[in-house]
């Protein structure tokens, strides 16, 4: 079996979560600065028996794109041409942020919780879950 990771773009921090090898579980990774996100993936997928990337895909409650989806369509189309072998995908991450925001509040220290990378790192465990869950 291969694992699937789950990525959070922002344009300053990237938040990574990783499944387990059955595909059932998404736990948190790391969050990295945006400008190194491509050399960490790569690190990863050599490391790692990675077959799928599941990208938040972020859209307005309306359904609309937002300020930064046009980015993550280009962040898309770089991961396919870097990794022709795996399967990218786009995945709704409406109120994800919210989501862990909350979680984080009822589970973490204030201290833990001001963290803005753990929140990165949480949504894209959410996005990562809720795919997992999807295709189950």
């Amino acid at each position: 079996m291969s694992k699937a990771i789950g990525i959070d773009f922002g344009l300053k921090r990237t938040g990574i979560s990783i499944s387990d090898e059955l595909g059932i579980i998404a736990t948190p990774l790391k969050t990295v600065a945006s400008s190194e996100l491509m050399q960490f993936l790569k690190e990863l997928v050599l490391s790692e028996n990675i077959e799928t990337m599941v990208l938040g895909f972020p859209l307005g409650l309306n359904g609309a794109d937002t300020d930064i989806t046009p980015n993550v369509r280009l962040l898309k189309l770089a991961l396919e041409k870097e990794f022709p072998q795996l399967k990218i995908v786009l995945f709704d991450e409406r109120m994800t942020s919210k989501i862990a925001q909350k979680t984080l509040i009822q589970v973490a220290s204030k201290k833990k919780r001001q963290q803005k990378g753990i929140i990165d790192q949480m949504s894209a465990t959410i996005i990562l879950q809720d795919y997992l869950n999807s295709i189950s």
